[in-house]
C-alpha cells in the first residue's frame, strides 16, 4: 500500500491514526476476497471490539507500505488478528499491533457463527502455538 501525502504528520512521518487503517485496509482486503464477506447486503458483519499497536520504526511519504497478517485466536463468532507493517523491502515491522473483530447479525447486531466460507478463509492464516 503506498502511503499519501496526506499521511505525514507535522512531525515529517505517518500519522498513528494511518496505522490502524492500514490495519482495517489488510484484514478487509482478506475478509472480501478470500473469505466472500459481503459488506453491503451480508446477514454477518464484523465489528471492532479491540485494536493495538505497537511502533518499532517510522514510516513516511512516498514510503510504500507491506502488511502481513495472521490469525492468533479464532472463536465461534470472534477472531484476534496479529498484523505487521513493514515499510517494503525491510524485515524488521515498523509497527505491529493485534484487532479484535465479533461477527454480529447485520439486524440485531447479537453474536453470530461465522459463515463456512469467511471461517475457511480465517482458519488458513491461524498460528498455532506450541506451549
Amino acid at each position: 500500500m503506498p502511503t499519501r501525502w496526506a499521511d505525514n504528520d507535522v512531525y515529517g512521518h505517518v500519522n498513528n491514526v494511518e496505522y490502524y487503517a492500514f490495519f482495517d485496509t489488510i484484514i478487509n482486503t482478506w475478509l472480501i476476497r478470500e473469505g466472500g464477506l459481503d459488506i453491503l447486503t451480508g446477514d454477518v458483519i464484523g465489528v471492532c471490539a479491540e485494536s493495538s499497536c505497537r511502533y518499532h520504526a517510522s514510516l513516511a511519504f512516498p514510503d510504500v507500505v507491506e502488511g502481513g497478517l495472521r490469525v492468533g485466536h479464532l472463536g465461534r463468532s470472534s477472531v484476534r488478528y496479529e498484523i505487521g507493517l513493514f515499510k517494503a523491502g525491510m524485515e524488521h515491522p515498523a509497527a505491529s499491533g493485534e484487532f479484535v473483530h465479533v461477527f454480529v447479525d447485520r439486524e440485531r447486531r447479537r453474536p453470530a457463527e461465522m459463515p463456512p466460507r469467511l471461517r475457511d478463509a480465517l482458519q488458513r492464516l491461524l498460528v498455532v502455538r506450541a506451549e
